[in-house]
């Protein structure tokens, strides 16, 4: 993927890919294994250089974490 107004910091370069994840935030959340906390990464397609963006989670995607 290329933005014209993303550019990396390392290299330069302007292409990148996006992903996610999510982790737990708190003891509850570790306990239940409940992953409360999503992330959106940026990464570099040169470099690899990744950039870590918190994101909002959804509470539907939450309830649905703790039953899986």
């Amino acid at each position: 993927m290329q933005h014209k107004n993303w550019r990396c910091t390392k290299c330069g370069n302007t292409t990148f890919d996006t992903d996610q994840f999510r982790a737990t935030g708190g003891m509850f959340s570790k306990i239940f294994d409940v992953q409360n906390k999503r992330f959106t990464t940026v990464i570099c397609e040169r470099c690899t250089y990744t950039e870590v963006y918190r994101t909002k989670s959804s509470g539907l995607g939450d309830v649905l974490d703790f039953f899986t």
